[in-house]
């Protein structure tokens, strides 16, 4: 069965609306696994970060949990709205395509991010969302979504208020990116994914990087070679070192107030200043324009 199920409520959808619902998405973004892993609604809430209504009805509502390879994509540009999705695994993009077929990167959701909202205005998608890892999505169709806020106003707000976190989420980093320049784009990529990370339960000075520096790049409006040339002077600079796709933050306080490279000549010594600190443990604290001093 793949669908979510609300039981024994009057102005609920029955099972077979809600199959009829969601076998539409199946075939259209190309479901490949039918899975068995459900959540209640409870459960929801909390991977949302919201408040669950206190009711027994969150027993009775449960949503399916589809899982995609990395590559494939979860929702379409174009195609007709009618899930929300919920990150429960995984790492995803969500891309722009011109009539070019050139593509623009728009965010990186991870775990407890909400996907698929540019669908609600139009009915149709405006973006697509892409699988960058194998991934673990619950399905919110959004009859059933909006059938759950009648019943419970506070559900609705909650829901509302999770829609209005990522336009500002996505708004502060237009913001921050317009007036950065393209070191500190870098930079502040770096340690705000590392934040993310962090906040999530996982290393936020160590992690692998699931997309590619070419998508990086579209989505801080670098070129591939700036992308590459700045993470190598970083590297330079011990402020972080890489292995193919691991990034380790040896100094995420510099990263976040780093507003541009020092000339190489001072590169070197700020090199040298924090491998002598990383090799007595210590953390550096001097700022960006300190290194710039130097």
């Amino acid at each position: 069965m793949t669908t979510a199920a609300l039981s024994s409520r009057p102005s609920s959808f029955s099972n077979q609306a809600s199959k009829a619902i969601l076998s539409a998405n199946i075939n259209e973004a190309g479901w490949r696994c039918h899975g068995n892993l459900w959540s209640n609604l409870r459960e929801v809430c909390d991977l949302l970060h919201i408040a669950a209504p206190v009711s027994s009805v969150e027993e009775e509502v449960l949503f399916q949990h589809v899982r995609f390879k990395a590559g494939q994509r979860i929702h379409t540009i174009g195609q007709s709205f009618d899930t929300l999705y919920i990150v429960n695994s995984g790492f995803l993009k969500t891309v722009l395509i011109d009539e070019y077929g050139n593509e623009q990167v728009l965010s990186f959701p991870m775990k407890g991010d909400l996907l698929g909202i540019d669908g609600i205005h139009n009915q149709h998608h405006a973006s697509e969302a892409v699988a960058l890892s194998d991934c673990d999505i619950i399905l919110l169709p959004y009859k059933i979504f909006t059938a759950l806020g009648h019943t419970y106003a506070e559900l609705e707000h909650a829901m509302f208020s999770v829609m209005s976190r990522e336009l500002v989420r996505e708004q502060l980093m237009i913001g921050m990116l317009s007036a950065l320049s393209a070191e500190a784009k870098v930079a502040r990529f770096l340690t705000n994914l590392g934040d993310r990370f962090s906040q999530l339960g996982y290393s936020g000075r160590s992690f692998n990087l699931r997309m590619t520096r070419h998508e990086i790049g579209s989505y801080l409006g670098l070129t591939l070679e700036t992308v590459s040339r700045t993470l190598s002077a970083f590297n330079e600079m011990g402020l972080i070192s890489v292995e193919q796709r691991e990034i380790c933050l040896l100094d995420p306080a510099t990263l976040k107030t780093l507003r541009r490279l020092p000339p190489t000549k001072a590169r070197n010594k700020v090199s040298e200043k924090v491998s002598t600190l990383v090799s007595k443990k210590l953390m550096p604290q001097w700022s960006a324009d300190a290194a710039v001093a130097a």
